[in-house]
């Protein structure tokens, strides 16, 4: 029998060695969740707090933070967690982050397009964009809130103007799409979906959401009808979560995942290492098509955006998609830019 005194030295030893690191290891991260409290940020901040390289987790909302900090805290994982609720208290929350993520704002309703939020939600990003300029200037930021195609240009526009945009650094999750992809046709072909490889490119709203299925990895074979099927399903996903719930919310939980594979890239990325290429599909600044703003598959690396891949090879289908996407991303992404200059000017 172990002797008790042993049994709770050995107990202690593998949280106290987790804690503090071995071997070297480079500091850990602060990542600052900004919407906290809602459907996304709270299992959004569940999943991080289980990552070993975030020894910081801020949680900040308008309210309600403080219970759902001091519930993850119990979690016997290495990152610290911290509240911070009100307006006053956003840049106190995003201090010196590496990382600061965005799930605030109002999301989905039934009968509602993401463009329906840009009144509301562009207020948030505008927010987040002029307290990230002062606490955090060198963070890589991820905007989850809706729309996206249009609430990155906004970003992208007030750090600009505020002399601290670095477009490496800033990031529109449109993983969910490739989360999505992936399990649509792991179903379809009776395969796990965690060994389908699929790029997603342009926006994340409606027709620019384009899977490149001539590319799927294993290959997806279906006929016309079955792929318009499918791409469509992929581009309105979102709406058939929010018909599902009947009201009572949107994609949250799988939003959630898909955004906190994402950050959990960006951190890997951030560690770096030589012998890992990491990839990842996001909305970015870029000069891949004549948009600004362009989801592609992203190399990552400690400074953001290592390498832009490019376009995915397009079959003559998937090139006809793009030239009828264009014109509408393009049109959101005025849209974003002409709102960051008058929040520019109001301010």
């Amino acid at each position: 029998m172990l002797n008790p005194r042993l049994l709770t030295q050995l107990s202690r030893e593998p949280a106290r060695a987790f804690q503090f690191g071995s071997g070297g290891c480079r500091r850990g991260l602060k990542v600052a969740v900004v919407g906290a409290g809602g459907g996304i940020g709270q299992p959004l901040s569940l999943l991080l707090k289980q990552n070993p390289h975030i020894s910081t987790l801020t949680l900040h909302d308008l309210k309600n933070t403080a219970g759902v900090a001091a519930d993850l805290s119990h979690i016997n994982t290495r990152a610290t967690v911290c509240a911070f609720e009100g307006k006053d208290n956003l840049r106190k929350a995003m201090d010196k982050a590496d990382i600061v993520v965005v799930p605030a704002g109002m999301p989905r309703k039934p009968g509602m397009k993401r463009e329906d939020l840009v009144g509301v939600n562009a207020s948030v990003a505008c927010s987040v964009a002029y307290a990230a300029s002062d606490a955090c200037p060198g963070a890589l930021m991820a905007f989850i809130t809706n729309p996206i195609n249009v609430i990155v240009p906004i970003v992208a526009t007030i750090l600009k103007a505020k002399g601290t945009y670095d477009p490496n650094r800033l990031f529109g999750v449109t993983s969910l799409d490739v989360v999505r992809a992936k399990a649509f046709v792991g179903d379809i072909l009776n395969v796990d979906p965690q060994t389908v490889n699929i790029p997603v490119i342009g926006g994340h709203t409606g027709r620019t959401i384009l899977p490149i299925l001539s590319q799927c990895d294993p290959p997806y074979k279906g006929t016309d009808e079955e792929r318009e099927a499918l791409i469509h399903r992929i581009q309105e996903a979102g709406t058939e979560v929010v018909n599902a719930k009947g009201g009572l919310g949107s994609a949250t939980l799988s939003m959630a995942y898909a955004a906190a594979n994402f950050v959990n890239s960006l951190l890997r990325g951030i560690k770096g290492s030589d012998d890992e290429c990491i990839v990842e599909c996001a909305y970015v600044e870029s000069d891949v098509t004549d948009a600004k703003f362009f989801a592609t598959p992203l190399i990552l690396g400690p400074q953001g955006i290592k390498d832009n891949i490019g376009l995915p090879e397009l079959d003559d289908m998937e090139k006809q998609a793009l030239d009828c996407m264009l014109p509408i991303l393009k049109a959101s992404i005025d849209k974003g830019i002409k709102l960051g200059e008058e929040m520019v000017d109001n301010c």
